[in-house]
């Protein structure tokens, strides 16, 4: 990486070892959410039950609740005492024993399952939002676009090389014809070894770069967090261009949801797929990923931040239209493929605008705040899915075709946007 992709004093081991992060929790979400626990978890878990896919986008809800509540306390603990890599040390262990955890969880072990994905996901979430912040103080604004994208397209091939781990020992164990309830275990243990020893990389190459901020103690707790949730939800207010981007994100990020919690489920039901051509699929959606992340992230800085990602979000408008119009395995090949191009360059893109647009001196908090409305919108989208689902007697072509709205209106929060005027309000913050 060049020299002027970096911000002065930033080597380029330490721009790797930030996007190693990357690389490393992306496991967890292709294994845990998308892959292999989510289908587990309807279908042996909650042993088929009709509700099964309702309890799991709950567990998952519950789990972005807490995320909204907490983080932005977090974040504003990180930064006022320049702790975001203790913290995500932190986190990052909470997630990786959470994760080899749920091989505890059997058949029938509904309530066990609940609390563990719901911790796991929590301390995920948080680690996720907290190296966020650390790309803004790697990357120059010129750059960012480039870095966060080969950041994701590092991170889609972690995911890639973990569930093709989990693959290849989920076909020899079905081969020793053994059940779901003996190989999904291990392959919990996979994911936790993997995303613990690729973070090693994370936490031996990034520095802390933030110094300590001189203030007054603020108190603790659930009532606090709020308070401060309100406080930098009012601060945001001040900076236009990132109140429309975290809109925004809030509309498109709901219709990323869907397509990372449900697409498993769709491609089951609906097209009917199997186990392990689901597993396939996923694998083939993350190549597609980290293509697109490494493209988009590659051009983005040049066509400009917000065309970047306004492009994206008419690919998923269209991918939602494909895959409800898809009868057969082939033809939804194709809307998988334009999904994952779309889901990597999306991320990407909107992960550096944020970076962008939200004060440098606060760059946690506000990164706390987008996690609130990334978070929210995961509710959102799959609840939104579901009651419609459920209103249609169990229709899901009518959801997916519905999603598309969710993208549509994310595009359409884009039109006021002014990059060039939302940093110009960022970098004179504190000034």
């Amino acid at each position: 990486m060049k020299q002027q992709a970096r911000q002065p004093g930033v080597r380029r081991r330490e721009v790797f070892g930030w996007a190693m992060y990357d690389f490393a929790n992306s496991g967890f979400t292709t294994v845990v959410i998308t892959a292999v626990f989510s289908a587990y978890f309807v279908g042996a878990v909650a042993e088929g039950a009709a509700w099964g896919a309702f309890a799991w986008t709950t567990t998952l809800g519950v789990s972005y609740a807490l995320v909204m509540l907490t983080m932005p306390a977090l974040g504003a603990w990180a930064d006022l005492h320049a702790a975001k890599k203790r913290l995500l040390m932190l986190v990052t262990a909470m997630c990786v024993m959470l994760t080899a955890c749920l091989a505890l969880v059997g058949p029938g072990d509904l309530w066990l399952a609940v609390l563990l994905v719901i911790l796991a996901n929590t301390a995920y979430s948080w680690g996720e939002s907290v190296s966020y912040a650390f790309l803004p103080e790697i990357a120059t604004p010129d750059a960012i676009g480039k870095v966060s994208g080969w950041g994701w397209g590092l991170g889609y091939a972690g995911g890639m090389l973990t569930l093709g781990i989990c693959l290849a020992y989920v076909l020899s164990a079905q081969a020793r014809g053994e059940t779901a309830g003996d190989f999904v275990p291990v392959t919990m243990l996979i994911t936790a070894v993997m995303y613990g020893a690729a973070s090693l990389f994370t936490f031996t190459l990034l520095k802390e770069r933030a110094t300590p901020q001189v203030a007054l103690a603020q108190p603790s707790g659930v009532h606090a967090s709020l308070q401060r949730l309100k406080a930098t939800w009012q601060a945001s207010r001040h900076y236009k261009d990132f109140s429309w981007l975290l809109t925004s994100a809030f509309f498109y990020q709901g219709g990323v949801a869907v397509a990372i919690t449900l697409a498993a489920i769709y491609a089951q039901q609906v097209i009917g797929f199997k186990s392990d051509e689901v597993m396939i699929l996923v694998f083939v959606i993350n190549a597609a990923a980290m293509a697109g992340a490494l493209a988009f992230g590659h051009f983005q800085d040049r066509l400009g931040h917000r065309l970047t990602l306004a492009l994206t979000l008419v690919g998923w408008a269209v991918t939602c239209v494909w895959a409800g119009l898809a009868t057969d395995k082939s033809t939804f090949w194709g809307a998988a493929w334009l999904a994952g191009i779309c889901m990597g360059s999306s991320q990407s893109s909107g992960r550096a605008m944020a970076g962008l647009l939200a004060p440098k001196q606060q760059l946690a908090e506000f990164y706390g705040l987008w996690s609130f409305a990334t978070r929210l919108a995961a509710i959102a989208g799959p609840m939104l899915y579901g009651a419609i689902t459920w209103a249609t007697d169990g229709d899901q072509r009518t959801a997916i075709f519905a999603t598309t709205a969710l993208f549509v209106l994310g595009l359409l929060c884009l039109i006021p946007m002014d990059m060039a005027r939302g940093r110009r309000s960022a970098e004179g913050a504190g000034h």
